[in-house]
């Protein structure tokens, strides 16, 4: 199973990119893992910018890639449950997922339709360079968790 990790507009804080950085070389050490980087789309209106965010998203899928949008009315897991998750999908035999952060205002209708499921990161709101952030270490603490390694207490 291969990983992806995509997000909207790049990541400009460099203390941010550095732990994401950090984040992926470890979640490599377990499975295949790519993280892409749009390019920021800025002064459009919400739905405009929407639907060309969801055009910029769409050109990273590919047939067959099981997607799952990172959106706040998506199922919410402790971090064993989203280890149970990733194990799950790695059960399944997953080709690819492909994990989405959009921009500010959501996704598009298209992307939502093309989605496979949906997450939740927290019931809180976070700014979109934290969520890269925050998103990355959770996928690493699964892996931990998976391998029943001490990351996790």
């Amino acid at each position: 199973m291969n990983i992806t990790f995509l997000s909207i507009g790049k990541t400009t804080d460099k203390q941010v990119a550095a732990g994401c950085l950090l984040y992926h070389k470890r979640i490599k050490k377990y499975i295949s893992f790519d993280w892409k980087q749009t390019a920021d789309i800025k002064s459009l209106p919400p739905n405009e910018m929407k639907i060309r965010e969801g055009e910029l998203i769409k050109k990273h899928i590919e047939k067959g890639d099981h997607i799952i949008l990172l959106d706040e009315t998506g199922k919410q897991f402790t971090s064993k449950e989203f280890a149970g998750y990733i194990s799950q999908k790695q059960m399944e035999n997953k080709k690819k997922l492909v994990f989405v952060l959009g921009g500010a205002y959501g996704f598009s209708d298209e992307i939502y339709k093309l989605a496979n499921e949906k997450i939740s990161l927290s019931k809180m709101t976070f700014p979109h360079q934290m969520v890269r952030l925050i998103f990355s270490e959770q996928l690493y603490r699964a892996f931990t968790i998976i391998k029943n390694e001490p990351y996790h207490h």
